[in-house]
């Protein structure tokens, strides 16, 4: 009988670790709740952020930098985004921020483009220059109803 608990024990240890093992993992690979995730925030200003929402990519030169952290309306009716940039990736002053799509209607992701100045954007710092989402149904639109005249 004493060997069937000490067996248990045993079982029971190494399943309290595979749980702790897979809970770390879901923590630190989908960064939930912030827990997983660490570096500074930087926001931006689009007129369109074009279905942007918490949690997609920020990319820079094709390599994710970082997360949109959030996404809200401001007073002047347009999409302010703070991103999530990973430490010691460092953004120009005169950086462009831009809502781009993966592929023709795949997920919407900020591409950042580095400019040339030598000042970098501190923690809480805005980038002023962005390009809003470009929306596939309103140019399509333009084309059908201007290609009449």
């Amino acid at each position: 009988m004493n060997e069937y608990k000490k067996i248990e024990m045993i079982v029971g240890a190494f399943v309290l670790a595979g749980i702790i093992s897979i809970s770390w993992m879901a923590v630190k690979l989908g960064q939930i709740g912030g827990l997983g995730a660490s570096g500074y925030a930087l926001n931006a200003v689009f007129t369109d952020a074009g279905g942007m929402r918490a949690g997609s990519d920020v990319m820079m030169a094709g390599v994710v930098i970082g997360r949109v952290d959030n996404v809200v309306v401001n007073e002047r009716s347009q999409a302010r985004l703070t991103l999530l940039i990973d430490d010691g990736i460092p953004v120009t002053s005169d950086a462009i921020a831009s809502v781009r799509t993966k592929g023709i209607i795949g997920e919407r992701y900020v591409r950042i483009s580095q400019g040339g100045d030598d000042e970098m954007l501190q923690a809480g710092d805005e980038i002023e220059e962005t390009e809003s989402a470009i929306n596939i149904e309103d140019l399509v639109s333009k084309y059908i109803f201007s290609s009449g005249e």
